[in-house]
C-alpha cells in the first residue's frame, strides 16, 4: 500500500474519535458560566445584541469556533507526525517546543508545527527560535540540523527568509515530511468521512444545549422585562474578589 493510501486510511480511522468525538464530548460537558467567563462581554455589547437567544447563540458559536480550531490543529499535528513516521521514521520530539524530528538525506530536521502561517506574535516567534537553538545544541555540532516552522495550510513565497529557520507552508510542508508532492491535496477527501452523520449528531446536541443555555441565561442574566442585564454579566465575568489598590 502506498503512503498516500495509508494516509487516507489513517485519516478515516482517526477523524471520528480525534476530532468529531472530542468536539461532541466537549459540547456535552460545556457550562454556560464557562462560556460567559471566557468571552469578552464588551465585544458582544458593542455588537448591539439585545435578546437572550441571540446573545447565547453568538457566545456558543464564538466558543465553538475557537475550540474547533484547537482540536483540528491537534489532529493535523498528529497526522503530520504519523505521515512522517511512515515516510522517514519521524517521531514526536521530546525537546520543548519541537513537535517532530526526522532524518532525511543526512540532515536532521526539527519541526515546530502550526496550523497556518499567521499563528503568533513576535514574542511567540522568538520563543520558537530559542527552542530551535536548544534542539541544535542537543543534536551536537556534528549534526546538520535544519529547523522548520511547518504550517499545515497557506503559502509562503520565500521559505528561507527567516534566517535561522525555514518557514514551509501548505504543499511545501506536506511534501517535506512525506516526499509526496501532491499529498496536500490527497488528505482533503478522507477528512469528510462520516462528516454528515457526525455533524447531524453534533447539531442535535447543539440544539439541546442552546435551548438549555437560553433558559438558564434568561433566568440568571435578564431583568423582569426580559432585557439583558449587562451589568450582571460583566460582574460575573470581570469582578475582583478583593479590589487591588497600589498600597495592597
Amino acid at each position: 500500500m502506498s503512503l498516500i493510501e495509508k494516509t487516507k486510511q489513517y485519516v478515516k480511522q482517526r477523524i471520528g474519535p480525534d476530532f468529531h468525538g472530542k468536539r461532541l464530548t466537549s459540547l456535552e460537558s460545556l457550562k454556560l458560566e464557562t462560556v460567559l467567563k471566557r468571552k469578552n462581554p464588551y465585544l458582544f455589547k458593542a455588537k448591539a445584541i439585545n435578546s437572550a437567544p441571540d446573545l447565547v447563540k453568538q457566545l456558543l458559536l464564538a466558543h465553538l469556533s475557537s475550540q474547533e480550531e484547537t482540536l483540528f490543529g491537534a489532529f493535523l499535528e498528529d497526522l503530520a507526525i504519523h505521515i512522517c513516521g511512515q515516510a522517514y521514521g519521524g517521531q514526536k520530539s521530546t525537546t520543548e517546543g519541537i513537535d517532530l524530528e526526522f532524518t532525511c538525506d543526512r540532515r536532521r530536521y526539527v519541526v515546530s508545527i502550526k496550523s497556518g502561517p499567521n499563528w503568533g506574535n513576535s514574542s511567540q516567534i522568538a520563543k520558537m527560535v530559542q527552542n530551535f537553538d536548544k534542539a541544535r545544541r542537543i543534536a551536537g555540532p556534528r549534526t546538520h540540523v535544519l529547523a522548520v516552522n511547518g504550517c499545515c495550510y497557506g503559502k509562503n513565497a520565500r521559505p528561507d527568509q527567516k534566517g535561522s529557520y525555514l518557514k514551509l507552508c501548505g504543499q511545501d510542508f506536506w511534501h517535506l515530511i512525506s516526499g509526496e508532492p501532491l499529498l496536500y491535496q490527497k488528505i482533503i477527501e478522507p477528512l469528510g468521512y462520516e462528516a454528515r452523520q457526525r455533524n447531524d449528531e453534533f447539531e442535535r446536541a447543539f440544539g439541546c444545549l442552546y435551548t438549555k443555555f437560553t433558559s438558564e441565561f434568561t433566568r440568571n442574566f435578564c431583568r423582569d422585562d426580559a432585557s439583558i442585564d449587562w451589568d450582571k454579566i460583566v460582574e460575573m465575568n470581570s469582578s475582583a474578589k478583593t479590589l487591588w489598590t497600589p498600597d495592597a
